[in-house]
């Protein structure tokens, strides 16, 4: 029986040293990108972003919707940006009450169309003389070419439940990455909470040292 070899894997070009963020992402993804420095890429064009808490980002990456969170995904200092199909920014609040959390604070939020975010370094980067990544958006998974079609989005009418935005949307629920990201968004609040309290109750003040009276 013959046997068929699996398809091969191209990675993204390296980024040269001294090739800085702006002018890579437009040469290798077709990405916008403004201002800077640091870059910033557009958001509203090739995707949206959506924005949480790291730790609840973290939860939602290792949780039962890690599967279906294919898009790429950015760390910046205590925020996780998940990248996600452009015109999700426009549903989040009313995927937000469709799944019964309106009103409640979770400290998500979106980036559509007019927003901005610190571009991470390029995968494979090579940090030349002078440059230190201390500090600079990274990404925890990073994008490749073509990306953009797999991106979490609403389903195309008729397919499957919950709000819809139109045929465009082709990638993975959108509406079960919300779900799980206001969940953990909402585990994470409590559990900041209930140790702010018990730092509280312990006289132990949040910077970490003993209260004396």
């Amino acid at each position: 029986m013959a046997l068929t070899a699996p398809p091969a894997t191209v990675p993204l070009p390296r980024a040269p040293i001294g090739e800085l963020p702006a002018d890579w992402y437009p040469r290798v993804l077709g990405w916008p990108v403004a201002g800077g420095p640091p870059a910033q890429l557009v958001t509203g064009v090739r995707f949206d972003v959506l924005e949480l808490p790291a730790d609840a980002g973290t939860a939602v990456l290792r949780g039962p919707c890690r599967d279906a969170v294919t898009g790429p995904v950015a760390l910046m200092g205590r925020r996780m940006r998940f990248l996600v199909a452009p015109g999700s920014a426009d549903e989040l609040e009313g995927l937000l009450d469709w799944l019964e959390w309106g009103g409640v604070a979770l400290d998500l939020a979106a980036l559509g169309t007019g927003g901005r975010i610190t571009a991470p370094l390029p995968p494979g980067h090579l940090v030349g003389p002078g440059e230190s990544p201390r500090g600079a958006a990274v990404w925890l998974r990073p994008p490749e070419q073509g990306c953009e079609a797999l991106l979490p989005a609403l389903p195309a009418a008729g397919q499957g439940s919950g709000p819809g935005r139109g045929a465009g949307a082709t990638g993975p629920g959108l509406v079960r990455l919300v779900a799980a990201a206001a969940t953990e968004c909402h585990r994470a609040r409590l559990r900041r909470r209930t140790a702010s309290a018990h730092r509280i109750g312990t006289g132990i003040p949040t910077g970490g040292q003993p209260r004396f009276s």
